[in-house]
């Protein structure tokens, strides 16, 4: 692993990186000249390819927590993008936002221009796209320096937004769990709690309004009632939406909601969403198992943008290939489910072989 610095927010960094990233690539951490923000680059393995993964924008309490964020994200693409069956490695970059700090729009027009000159100075290690806290729009300020970057808006010749792949992938997933769980793909009276409706659990949340779903959702924006309304959905506080008792429990906000004590009290038959490191830690695979729930690993079902990010921009890919690799998510889910039964395992141990045979063919 080669750790750049340059310059070191903090003379931590060389007490924090080494427990945390001894199978990443490169870790690049520097300081924006223009807008004085941390920005974090993690190449975890290009072992596929070129590293691919999102710009993450977001408030951190210190830089090392955003660190922290990156490796974990960073690791999970290798496993997404292998898993997905695409000739990509896994890659992250974080831009942090301390506590308290509201960026304007020009420091973060400043920061997507530091950004892009971060990964241009990875030579090519690693392609960037939208996350969390970015858009297509700022992705297009990071083409300003460099070429290494997708999911630019069409009208400048890019792909676009992908959060409609990412829920068709992530709608797919629910359809193979609920035929694995209750031998019926059929969405229609099966009660659904969304958490998050930010782009992908909004449109998730239409989709299975759409197919006579039950639906209870809920979001930390108040202004999310209004869509709730809209699709004449319950509404459940935050903290309380995972005690709802219902088929499936459907995370879409942030990762780290699948805790021991929030395992301990869901009520429902299955998890599958679209947040991203949705287990606090590993061992709650294990609890969700012993409590008979089925969890589709989110690495395997929220990976529809990626594929869509990846192939849209390959030539020769049509809408109907590109959709059809979409739609094969909800394969994957089905055989995770069906191997981690066979085996008596949990399903991230089942994801993970499947991510591992490909990696290991690549070597």
């Amino acid at each position: 692993m080669t750790i750049t610095h340059d310059p070191a927010p903090s003379a931590e960094v060389h007490a924090a990186l080494p427990l945390d990233a001894p199978d990443h690539e490169r870790v690049l951490i520097t300081r924006g000249p223009r807008s004085g923000l941390t920005i974090i680059v993690a190449v975890h393995s290009t072992a596929l390819g070129q590293a691919l993964g999102g710009a993450r924008v977001w408030h951190y309490e210190h830089w090392t927590d955003a660190l922290a964020d990156a490796l974990r994200l960073s690791q999970a693409m290798t496993l997404k993008n292998a898993a997905a069956g695409l000739a990509r490695g896994g890659g992250k970059s974080v831009v942090c936002i301390p506590a308290g700090v509201t960026l304007d729009e020009a420091r973060r027009h400043d920061a997507m221009l530091d950004l892009g000159d971060a990964v241009e100075s990875l030579g090519g290690a690693y392609m960037t796209a939208e996350d969390v806290g970015t858009s297509a729009e700022l992705m297009a300020v990071v083409h300003e320096r460099t070429e290494h970057v997708c999911g630019l808006p069409a009208e400048q010749g890019g792909v676009g937004e992908p959060a409609d792949a990412t829920a068709a992938g992530v709608h797919a997933g629910i359809l193979a769990t609920l035929d694995h769980v209750f031998g019926s793909r059929e969405v229609a009276g099966r009660h659904f709690v969304v958490a998050g409706l930010g782009q992908v659990g909004g449109r998730l949340a239409r989709a299975l309004a759409a197919g006579g779903a039950r639906l209870t959702v809920t979001d930390v924006a108040e202004s999310k009632r209004a869509l709730a309304e809209e699709l004449g959905a319950e509404w459940a506080a935050p903290g309380e939406a995972h005690r709802v008792e219902a088929d499936v429990f459907v995370p879409c906000g942030l990762g780290g909601v699948l805790t021991g004590p929030v395992v301990e009290e869901l009520r429902v038959r299955a998890v599958v969403g679209a947040a991203n490191n949705q287990l606090a830690e590993r061992d709650v695979a294990r609890s969700l198992r012993a409590r008979g729930i089925a969890w589709a690993p989110d690495f395997v079902v929220n990976a529809g943008g990626v594929v869509y990010l990846d192939l849209a921009s390959t030539p020769g890919i049509g809408q109907d290939e590109l959709d059809q690799r979409i739609a094969g998510i909800g394969d994957v889910v089905a055989a995770v489910l069906g191997d981690a039964d066979a085996a008596g395992i949990t399903t991230l141990e089942a994801a993970e072989r499947i991510a591992a045979a490909r990696l290991a063919a690549a070597r």
